[in-house]
C-alpha cells in the first residue's frame, strides 16, 4: 500500500513537472512558429528585452509553482507515510499484546483458570483439558475417606463416594504411595482421559496430588460394576438377557472408538468386568485406563507384562505380543461372564484353576449344549437364533491365535442386530417370545 501511494505522487509531481516544460516550450515557440508575423518595429532590441523578461519571469513563476508542488507533494507523501507507520505500530501492538496474553495463561498452572463457585469443581474452559481440584475439599467430601464412603478397592488404593457442595456426587479414588508404577498409571489417565471423550468411557472430572496423595475424581456410576452385578449379592438378577446384550453393545462402542477412532490407537490392556461400569440406567462405560498405550508410542513387545488373569490374550501372556485383538480377547471374556454367569476364572481346588475360556469352548459349539449352561437368571429368556450368534461371536473372540479373532467393528456389528431399539439396537421386540427348553 505504500509504494503504490508513493509510487503515485511520484508520477504526480513528474506530470507536474512535464506540464510546466511543456507550457514554457510552447510560450518560447510561439514568436518562431507564428503563421502571421505583424511587421517589425523599428526598436527591435526594445521588443526582443521585453520578450525575453517575460520569458525569464515566467520561468521564475514556474520554476516557483514547482517546487510549491514539490514540497507539497513530499509533504503528503511524508504524513501519508508516517501515518500508515503509527497505524502498523498500533496494529502490531495490539496482536503482540493478545498473543503474550495468550502464552502467558497458557504457562500458568490449570489452578490459575479456575473458581471456587462450583462446589470446589474448577473447571478449564479449553476443550480437553481436566480441572484441579481441591484436596481438603474431596477429603471433607468423603467424610475423611472414611469406610462407610468406600465404593470398591482397585490395585492401588480404594474409590469413595463424595458429595460436594453444589449436591453433585461424584466417585474420588486415591492412589496412595508414591511408586513408579502407581505414578505412571496415574499420570497416563490423567493424559488419556482428558483428550478422549465418548458416551461409553467414564468421564474424569478432575484430578488433586496432595503430598504422596493423588486422587482422581469421575462421574458416579450408581449401578457400580458389570462385576458386582454379576458375581455380587445380586447374581446378575438385575440383568436381562436384553440389558446384557445392551452392555456388550456399549462395551464393544468404547473398544472401537478406542481402536479405529483415536490418532493414534488405544489399547486398553485391562478391560474386564470389573473395570465396565453402569450407570443408573445400566449403561455401561469403560473406566480404568492407568494400563492403556497409545498403538505406535512405544515397542509394546518389550512392555512389562500387565493385566488381569483370565482376560489375558494367550500371545500378550506367553510372548508378550500386543495388539487391539488383545482387547477383543477380553472382550470375549466379558461376553462370555455376560452369557454363562461365571467368573473368568475359578478354583477347582487350592492349587488348580480352571478358566472360563476352557471350560466352556466345548459346549459354546454344541446346540444341544449350549442353552443349559447359560447363567440361570436368564436361561430361556432368550431366542435361541440369538443365543447361538452371541455364543459364536464370543467363540471368535477368544481364538488362541489373534489372527482368527474379529476386529471390534465386526464384532459390534453382529450385536447390533440383537439389541432392541430402545436400548440403542435395531432389533424390533413386538413380545417376548419364550424358547423351547433344551434338557442334556
Amino acid at each position: 500500500m505504500k509504494i503504490n501511494l508513493i509510487t503515485f505522487l511520484f508520477v504526480l509531481v513528474l506530470d507536474f513537472e512535464i506540464l510546466s516544460t511543456k507550457s514554457l516550450f510552447i510560450i518560447s515557440s510561439v514568436p518562431e512558429s507564428s503563421p502571421s508575423v505583424p511587421p517589425i518595429p523599428s526598436s527591435v532590441a526594445d521588443i526582443s528585452s521585453g520578450t525575453q523578461a517575460d520569458i525569464n519571469e515566467h520561468q521564475s513563476k514556474s520554476t516557483r509553482k514547482l517546487l510549491i508542488g514539490l514540497i507539497t507533494a513530499f509533504s503528503v507523501m511524508g504524513i501519508m507515510i508516517l501515518s500508515t507507520m503509527c497505524l502498523w505500530k498500533c496494529y502490531r501492538k495490539k496482536v503482540y499484546n493478545k498473543s503474550s496474553k495468550k502464552d502467558a495463561l497458557r504457562g500458568l498452572p490449570l489452578s490459575s483458570f479456575m473458581s471456587k463457585s462450583n462446589g470446589g469443581l474448577k473447571t478449564n474452559s479449553e476443550k480437553g483439558s481436566v480441572a484441579e481440584m481441591d484436596y481438603n475439599l474431596l477429603e471433607s467430601a468423603t467424610n475423611s475417606f472414611g469406610e462407610s464412603e468406600i465404593l470398591g478397592v482397585g490395585g492401588f488404593g480404594c474409590v469413595y463416594r463424595a458429595r460436594l457442595n453444589d449436591n453433585l456426587c461424584v466417585a474420588v479414588k486415591k492412589l496412595d504411595g508414591g511408586s513408579q508404577d502407581a505414578i505412571k498409571e496415574y499420570q497416563t489417565e490423567v493424559d488419556l482421559l482428558s483428550k478422549i471423550h465418548h458416551p461409553n468411557i467414564i468421564t474424569l472430572l478432575g484430578y488433586s496430588v496432595h503430598d504422596e496423595t493423588r486422587l482422581l475424581v469421575y462421574e458416579l456410576m450408581d449401578n457400580g460394576s458389570l462385576e458386582t452385578q454379576l458375581h455380587g449379592p445380586s447374581n446378575g438378577f438385575n440383568l436381562t438377557w436384553h440389558g446384557r446384550m445392551k452392555i456388550a453393545l456399549d462395551t464393544a462402542r468404547g473398544l472401537e472408538y478406542l481402536h479405529e477412532n483415536c490418532k493414534p490407537s488405544v489399547i486398553h490392556r485391562d478391560l474386564k468386568s470389573s473395570n465396565i461400569l453402569l450407570d443408573s440406567s445400566f449403561n455401561a462405560k469403560l473406566s480404568d485406563f492407568g494400563l492403556a498405550i497409545m498403538d505406535g508410542a512405544q515397542n509394546k513387545n518389550s512392555l512389562k507384562l500387565s493385566g488381569t488373569l483370565g482376560y489375558v490374550a494367550p500371545e500378550y501372556l506367553l510372548d508378550g505380543k500386543l495388539t487391539d485383538k488383545s482387547d477383543v480377547y477380553a472382550f470375549g471374556v466379558v461376553l462370555l461372564e455376560l452369557l454363562l454367569g461365571r467368573r473368568p476364572v475359578e478354583k477347582l481346588s487350592p492349587s488348580q484353576c480352571q478358566s472360563i475360556v476352557t471350560w466352556a469352548m466345548p459346549q459354546l459349539t454344541d446346540r444341544s449344549k449350549l442353552p443349559n449352561i447359560v447363567d440361570p437368571v436368564i436361561r430361556y429368556t432368550m431366542d435361541l437364533k440369538h443365543l447361538y450368534q452371541v455364543a459364536a461371536v464370543a467363540v471368535l473372540c477368544v481364538q488362541p491365535e489373534p489372527i482368527y479373532r474379529p476386529l471390534i467393528t465386526d464384532v459390534l456389528h453382529s450385536l447390533i442386530p440383537l439389541v432392541p431399539v430402545e436400548l440403542g439396537g435395531t432389533l424390533r421386540v413386538s413380545q417376548t417370545r419364550p424358547s423351547v427348553t433344551i434338557e442334556s
